[in-house]
């Protein structure tokens, strides 16, 4: 799977894991060059508390289009750390 925005790769992966339709991308398929953190968070009932990056590529921003869970609830453990992307990010094969 890849995660495209902008004309450019930011993510790959043949090690997603999909939780509610959405690709959850390993840390380390995610090129870390393209992330900003943001001051962002939401809570899901069952997953937690989720954090979120800015896109920046080619000085183009997308604001809060990745987001992860550094310390989920147990029910969503498996995705610790992994990041999905939204606002325009094409996930495809």
């Amino acid at each position: 799977m890849k995660a495209i925005w902008n004309n450019v790769v930011i993510a790959e992966s043949d090690q997603t894991r999909v939780v509610e339709n959405n690709h959850y991308f390993p840390p380390d398929a995610v090129n870390q060059a393209y992330l900003r953190e943001s001051a962002t968070h939401s809570t899901c009932p069952w997953k937690g508390e989720a954090s979120y990056y800015t896109l920046d590529v080619e000085g183009q921003q997308n604001k809060d289009a990745a987001w992860y869970y550094p310390a989920p609830k147990d029910a969503a453990k498996e995705i610790t750390g992994y990041l999905a992307f939204w606002k325009g990010v094409t996930i495809e094969q």
